[in-house]
């Protein structure tokens, strides 16, 4: 009888852990099929929700249909026989369970609902799941929830109140890249605050750091160039960039066309400050920069890039500045200006280029160039 109760026993151990394992194994599929739609942070603008698009995520169904596929997981105890009233009662107990949980993850998660906005009570307890929980997928559900509340710009301020920021910067520390991911995407969102900007600051240097290193084209340094546009829309915390300006570049001839696009909007903020002027000219530039100015490169890149080079040149004072132009060592964007004659034979001389706009604003940008460096006065 004694054997009998045992194998009894771990057999029903077998039949509970596999039913786990399936129940886990249909909702890491979800979850994999949806990672995409989590959001990527907006285009810099201060408390400006509308510019993102993609500030939701929705890693469950919106079905209320009970016939659902994914309401049919319901773990069953095993003392819950089937034609026995107890068993009934068991089995009653445990679909409202589940129901409860399914509701309660789709109030934080569906992106069409107005219950994905959750009350300072409900965002203090996710806090603490985020500040307590070592499991990463624990952690990436409650950064999921909190990047969907930091889109609003009046969770913003609750968040930073409650203590969010530090909580969610400690996890930049974390391996997991895609729990590193969330994160980043969180303080994206809550980056569009000048407050929080004020106390974001001192996490720019790790970010900036991880973002350099991180694998080229991940998630990771994507969500961290984001983070970093964010936090460049002012002046006021550019200069903290000025060491890792050559990096960036290094990134923009090296990454996919997504990353290229992204150190742009990075530079583009830089280039518009007149104090960066002199950090960006400083910077080592590849060899390859030139050779960006082809047919085979994406129209939108050079002329985002012509609107960079454009900005930094009328920022330059090339008069006053004439005594220190010595100061730039070779290989520096400097020097990449100063050598315009030979980059127009590469560039100027595309004659064969299909778009015209390009030719149009590769000429205008290098007739202005050779205006300020050699001003008609000393022809």
């Amino acid at each position: 009888m004694g054997y009998a109760r045992k194998v009894g026993w771990v057999t029903a151990g077998l039949v509970i852990g596999a039913g786990a394992c399936y129940c886990i194994y249909r909702l890491t599929r979800g979850r994999k099929q949806n990672k995409e739609k989590m959001a990527e942070g907006g285009s810099g603008d201060v408390d400006d929700v509308g510019d993102c698009p993609g500030a939701r995520y929705n890693d469950w169904s919106d079905d209320d249909d009970d016939n659902s596929e994914n309401k049919g997981i319901v773990w069953y105890p095993p003392w819950a026989r089937i034609g026995t009233e107890a068993g009934t009662r068991a089995r009653a107990r445990a679909r409202a369970r589940a129901t409860r949980a399914r509701r309660a993850i789709q109030k934080r998660a569906s992106p069409n609902s107005d219950d994905t906005i959750l009350s300072p009570q409900e965002l203090q307890k996710v806090l603490c799941l985020v500040e307590m929980s070592e499991k990463p997928y624990i952690l990436e559900a409650a950064l999921i929830a909190l990047g969907n509340n930091a889109a609003y710009a009046f969770n913003r301020d609750i968040i930073r109140d409650l203590g969010g920021l530090p909580i969610v910067a400690k996890i930049l520390n974390t391996r997991d890249p895609i729990v590193k991911e969330k994160a980043l995407i969180v303080l994206n969102n809550l980056s569009v605050n000048a407050e929080n900007q004020r106390r974001l600051k001192i996490y720019m240097n790790q970010v900036c750091d991880d973002t350099i290193t991180s694998r080229l084209n991940s998630s990771v340094q994507l969500a961290g160039l984001r983070l970093l546009t964010n936090m460049t829309v002012t002046n006021e915390y550019q200069h903290m960039l000025a060491n890792s300006i050559s990096d960036f570049f290094r990134l923009f001839s090296a990454g996919n066309e997504e990353t290229k696009f992204q150190v742009l909007k990075l530079f583009l903020n830089l280039a518009e400050n007149p104090a960066m002027t002199r950090e960006l000219l400083k910077a080592q530039v590849p060899s390859s920069l030139g050779s960006l100015f082809n047919k085979k490169e994406n129209k939108e890149v050079i002329l985002k890039l012509l609107v960079i080079f454009e900005n930094i040149n009328d920022n330059f004072k090339w008069e006053e500045n004439e005594p220190v132009q010595n100061q730039f060592s070779e290989g520096s964007l400097f020097c990449f200006f100063k050598e315009f004659q030979a980059c127009a034979d590469k560039i100027l001389g595309i004659e064969s280029h299909h778009d015209f706009l390009v030719k149009v604003k590769v000429g205008k940008f290098m007739a202005k160039l050779a205006d300020h460096m050699f001003p008609k006065s000393q022809e």
